[in-house]
């Protein structure tokens, strides 16, 4: 595994190039057609809005993921998808146990300002996140700020590895970039913890 590029202070792990481009490609072209993609549905400030992308949420038994007043129940791992999050937790020595994937469609495709910092991640959750198919840009700014600090040109098979602490202090998204005409696949692997129940 090449040595990443450290960014953020150390809170993000850049692997520009950890596929290489046929492998990505195969990869691309098994998931687009392996994973039962949707379009979802989520609540904000109370009114119900489609989310614009395609989802897949997938992991171990019994795991579900809250965000946006919508939980998402994991459909059992597609064989691809369970190889490859067994590869990266033997890669990581994590136990990585689900993974959200997004089909951004085209440009037009889109993800708002976050951070991944739902109470099922723990408190400082490490997140893996594997592009493939269309670069697409990855803004990023600090918590309580609304300037962007940057932007990371995400290339088919890159990685990026959330560090502890990153969803604590930063925000990112991926803007609409009208440019792009094809598809992109971008899979975060995670550790979803049990939630404790409310004494």
């Amino acid at each position: 595994m090449e040595s990443p590029d450290l960014l953020l202070d150390g809170l993000l792990h850049f692997y520009p190039a950890l596929l290489e481009p046929e492998q990505a490609n195969a990869l691309y072209q098994q998931l687009l057609h392996e994973i039962p993609w949707q379009q979802g549905r989520v609540f904000i400030y109370g009114r119900e809005h489609i989310i614009p992308r395609l989802q897949a949420w997938h992991g171990d038994p019994g795991i579900c993921y809250t965000y946006s007043g919508k939980t998402l129940h994991a459909d059992p791992w597609t064989p691809t998808l369970q190889i490859l999050c067994q590869q990266l937790n033997q890669l990581t020595g994590l136990q990585l146990n689900a993974v959200l994937c997004n089909l951004y469609r085209d440009g037009q495709d889109c993800m708002g300002w976050h951070a991944d910092d739902e109470q099922e991640l723990g408190e400082n959750p490490r997140i893996l996140s594997l592009s493939l198919g269309a670069e697409r840009d990855f803004a990023l700014r600090r918590k309580g700020s609304s300037r962007q600090s940057g932007i990371l040109p995400l290339a088919s098979g890159s990685l990026l590895d959330m560090q502890p602490g990153m969803q604590r202090h930063w925000q990112h998204s991926l803007p609409k970039r009208a440019r792009i005409r094809q598809p992109r696949i971008n899979l975060t692997f995670r550790t979803i913890y049990p939630l404790k129940p409310v004494i």
